[in-house]
């Protein structure tokens, strides 16, 4: 009897062994962004409902700042299976990280009936030579802010439509004392301030590339640089500009200390709450201006997306996990500090109300988003133009001369 009993024992602690490794949970590994669009409350949020949702996975967050982010993702790759799962990647990474090797070829994993349903600037977030190495999470652009007060004081009925309109009107606010500087910018040596170029160079019809050479000294895109530069010599956007990042503009708007903005959207509604800003209830947003006779809006295209990484040894649960935080009634829970990048989820009251001005304004400059240049070397190319247009913003070298530089610079580019 004694016996019987140790062997139903022993089979019921085998059972109880047996059933444990096959409910062993699997732990992702997930590398997200500390700056902008979705907070990190946002994030942790939607993964405690994605673990809930699937009771054998766990994810380990990490955020670091953009400007380490490209930098984690290539040295993780070295670390093997030991790396992340999923990456959070800008639009301006998929040539490099796919023709690398970096990232997982997707293409096969996304419905092809939800291809039509995303806005297709979206896509170009995640789209190499024809193939997907993730999935759009984050749609975004930098928009035009304005203080609604200020420009009542100075007798402006609506904000400007072109840039030349938003010179006019910065003088008449800065020549009537309401601000000493009234527009503020993120034109410090780092990315941003190359979103900001490329939303001011489109607008006046530049081109990065002309017949396949680095165009930079030519056209709109050097009448960008000028229009920036001069508007630094007028006193009319803050000098400190030139320091600043993004956090720094939401923070300069919030305080009252700027009648115009140019900044990514999820500053909207952190400059309508009053934990955040001094300027709640006069915050006005609409497209980027355009260029008379040229464009009637502006924007670039600063959407992120999520992507398997080539050494995963998750690959279906960090599929999972991707699916999940880009579905519509993930996004439209969320979508205070980052639009979703389904079209269907712009008309849903969850998502438009209290936001109708920030959603009408993102709908108009989807349709003129633009992307910065398309490259394997985007990084080296980047730096090449952060240094050459800082230092024409410094006022250490002349426009054209620093933007020749640049072109020159980037045909060795390989």
């Amino acid at each position: 009897m004694q016996q019987r009993r140790a062997i139903l024992v022993a089979a019921l602690v085998a059972g109880s062994l047996l059933s444990a490794a096959a409910h062993a949970e699997k732990t992702l590994s997930a590398l997200f962004m500390a700056q902008a669009a979705y907070s990190e409350d946002d994030v942790r949020a939607m993964t405690s409902d994605f673990e809930k949702a699937n009771p054998g996975v766990k994810v380990k967050l990490e955020f670091v700042p953009y400007d380490a982010l490209h930098d984690k993702i290539v040295a993780a790759h070295g670390a093997g299976s030991g790396g992340y799962d999923v990456v959070l990647f800008d639009v301006v990474w998929p040539a490099e990280f796919a023709s690398k090797g970096f990232l997982q070829d997707v293409t096969k994993r996304i419905a092809v009936g939800d291809i039509p349903k995303v806005f297709p600037g979206a896509w170009t977030t995640v789209s190499y030579k024809d193939k997907f190495y993730g999935m759009p999470w984050i749609l975004d652009t930098k928009f035009l802010f304005y203080n609604t007060e200020m420009l009542k004081k100075a007798g402006i009925s609506a904000p400007p439509k072109t840039w030349g309109e938003l010179e006019k009107q910065a003088k008449i606010i800065k020549d009537k004392g309401i601000v000493k500087y009234p527009v503020v910018w993120s034109w410090a040596q780092k990315e941003a301030m190359i979103c900001d170029y490329t939303t001011l160079s489109v607008s006046y019809g530049g081109k990065f590339f002309t017949d396949g050479k680095p165009s930079f000294h030519l056209g709109g895109s050097l009448e960008a640089v000028q229009y920036m530069k001069a508007s630094i010599d007028a006193g009319l956007s803050n000098p400190n500009s030139r320091e600043y990042e993004e956090e720094d503009v939401r923070k300069v708007f919030s305080n009252g200390d700027a009648a115009f903005a140019l900044n990514w959207g999820y500053m909207y509604n952190m400059a309508k709450d009053p934990k955040e800003s001094k300027v709640v209830g006069k915050v006005g947003i609409v497209s980027a201006p355009g260029v008379d006779g040229k464009t009637v809006a502006s924007a670039v295209n600063g959407s992120m997306g999520l992507g398997i990484t080539a050494k995963s040894a998750n690959p279906e649960e960090a599929w999972k996990f991707i699916a999940h935080m880009s579905a519509p009634a993930t996004q439209e829970k969320y979508a205070k500090l980052s639009l979703p990048i389904w079209k269907a989820s712009f008309s849903k009251p969850a998502v438009k109300q209290g936001q109708e001005d920030y959603v009408n304004a993102a709908a108009k400059s989807l349709e003129v988003m633009a992307a910065r240049p398309e490259t394997p070397v985007y990084q080296e190319l980047s730096s090449i133009l952060q240094k050459n247009l800082h230092s024409v913003l410094l006022g250490k070298a002349k426009p054209d001369a620093a933007m020749k530089l640049a072109s020159d610079a980037a045909a060795k580019l390989k």
